[in-house]
C-alpha cells in the first residue's frame, strides 16, 4: 500500500495511526503543534471507543483506563440533583467488560502518542492546502512553505477541517444556538457522585459534571447565546457562579475552584450532513466529517471507531478509492442516527418551564429496556471487519 498522510494528531488522526501501524499500513501523520500538551477539558470514552483501544494494544488500553475515571451510572438529574434517570452500568459491563470512562482529553492524546512510532509522525505541520498533480498523487502545501507529495489524504482535522473546506467548499457548521464553558475544578468530588458521570437539566441551562482522576473533576456549563461571544477573564467565574447559583451547590463549588485559565468557552456546532466522506484518494474522519454535539458524549468515541474501520477496510481492499466508499457506506447509517440524536437531545436539554416538565417525566418513565438497548447498539464493534 503506497503512503497514506494523516492531517491532524488528535484523538482521531491518532487513533488512525495507531490502527496502521497495526496492519502495517504506510502513513505519515502531520500535526500543527510543535509539541503535544495537556490541554483542554474532559471526554467521554464509551466501551465502543475501549474496545478499539484494546483492539490495537491490551497495554494502551490499560493505560488510559489507569489515568482516567469508569462510571457505575449515568444520572440525568433537575437542576437539584434530583434524579430524572439514573441508570446503573452493570449490563453495559456484562456485555463489554467495561464501562464508560471519563478522561482529560489532553492525557488521553499523550498516551495515544506515547504508543505511536514517533519516525511517522511529523510536528510543527499545519496543512494549509493541496494540488493534484498529473500522476494522481497529491502535493501538501503547510503552513511553513514546506510541501509533502503523498498518494493520498486523511483529513482528522477536526470541525474546522481545512481538508474538507477544500475538498466540499459547499460544507456548512450549523450553529445549535447554545454556548458551552468546559472546566476542570481542582475539587474531589463525594465518593458517592465519583463512579457516576452526571448531568443537570433545568432552568433553561445545563450543567455536567464527571471525575477524571483523583482531586480532578471535569465539568461543562451551556446556555442558550449568540455565538462567538467573549469572556471578561476577571468575571467569567462571578458570572457562571450566578448563571447557576438556583443549581445545586456542587455546580458553584466545581466553578469557584476551577482556574480561570482551565475555563474554555466555545460554540457548540454541528456538521450539516455530507453525502459522502470523500473524493478520489481523499477521505474525511471523526469531526472533519460528521460532527456532532456533544450530548450523547459519542464524537470523540465515534472518530476512534472511525480510525478502526477506515483502517480495516484498507487492509481488505485492493484500492484507497474502494476502502473508502465501502467506509461511508458503512459507517453512515450509525454515524446519521448519533448526529440526529444528539441534536435532539441537545434541544430537549435546554428548554422552557411547561417543556422541561413534560421532557422530565417523558424521560423518567421511558421504559429502562428500550434506552439499554440502544446503549448496546450503540457500543457494539462489528468485529468481523479484521482476521483476529
Amino acid at each position: 500500500m503506497k503512503n497514506i498522510s494523516i492531517i491532524g494528531g488528535g484523538i482521531g488522526g491518532l487513533t488512525t495511526a495507531l490502527c496502521f501501524e497495526k496492519l502495517g499500513i504506510a502513513y505519515t501523520l502531520f500535526e500543527k503543534v510543535d509539541e503535544l500538551k495537556t490541554v483542554g477539558a474532559g471526554i467521554w470514552l464509551s466501551p465502543n471507543a475501549l474496545q478499539v483501544l484494546e483492539w490495537i494494544d491490551p497495554k494502551l488500553l490499560h493505560s488510559i483506563q489507569r489515568s482516567g475515571n469508569s462510571f457505575d451510572k449515568i444520572l440525568l438529574a433537575n437542576h437539584k440533583l434530583e434524579p430524572i434517570r439514573d441508570s446503573s452500568q452493570d449490563f453495559v459491563k456484562d456485555v463489554f467488560g467495561y464501562t464508560t470512562l471519563a478522561i482529560h482529553r489532553g492525557v488521553l492524546q499523550k498516551t495515544l502518542y506515547s504508543f505511536i512510532n514517533k519516525a511517522n509522525i511529523k510536528l510543527d505541520k499545519g496543512f494549509e492546502y493541496y494540488t493534484l498533480n498529473n500522476d494522481h498523487s497529491y502535493t501538501i502545501n503547510f503552513h511553513d512553505k514546506s510541501i509533502q507529495k503523498t498518494n493520498a489524504i486523511i483529513g482528522a482535522d477536526g470541525i474546522n477541517s481545512k481538508v474538507r473546506q477544500q475538498l466540499f467548499p459547499d460544507s456548512k457548521l450549523r450553529y445549535s444556538g447554545q454556548t458551552c464553558w468546559r472546566g476542570v475544578a481542582d475539587f474531589e468530588i463525594d465518593s458517592n457522585l465519583a463512579s457516576s458521570g452526571f448531568t443537570l437539566w433545568g432552568k433553561k441551562l445545563q450543567f455536567g459534571v464527571s471525575k477524571l482522576e483523583k482531586g480532578k473533576t471535569y465539568w461543562f456549563a451551556v446556555m442558550l447565546s449568540e455565538p462567538n461571544l467573549q469572556d471578561n477573564k476577571d468575571t467569567v467565574k462571578t458570572k457562571l457562579m450566578e448563571l447557576f447559583s438556583q443549581y445545586h451547590p456542587i455546580v458553584t463549588t466545581l466553578i469557584q475552584n476551577t482556574s480561570i485559565n482551565k475555563i474554555i468557552r466555545g460554540n457548540i456546532s454541528d456538521l450539516e450532513w455530507l453525502g459522502k466522506w470523500h473524493a478520489d484518494n481523499i477521505c474525511l474522519i471523526g469531526d472533519a466529517a460528521h460532527a456532532m454535539t456533544p450530548d450523547l458524549g459519542q464524537g470523540g468515541a465515534q472518530a476512534i471507531e472511525d480510525a478502526f474501520y477506515l483502517a480495516n477496510f484498507i487492509d481488505n481492499t485492493n484500492t484507497l478509492d474502494t476502502a473508502f466508499n465501502d467506509f461511508y457506506n458503512y459507517r453512515k447509517k450509525k454515524v446519521k442516527k448519533l448526529v440526529e440524536q444528539s441534536r435532539l437531545t441537545s434541544k430537549m436539554a435546554v428548554t422552557n418551564g411547561p417543556l422541561e416538565l413534560l421532557r422530565n417525566i417523558i424521560l423518567k418513565y421511558s421504559p429502562e429496556k428500550a434506552l439499554q438497548k440502544q446503549m448496546i447498539e450503540t457500543y457494539t464493534i462489528d468485529k468481523t471487519v479484521y482476521q483476529a
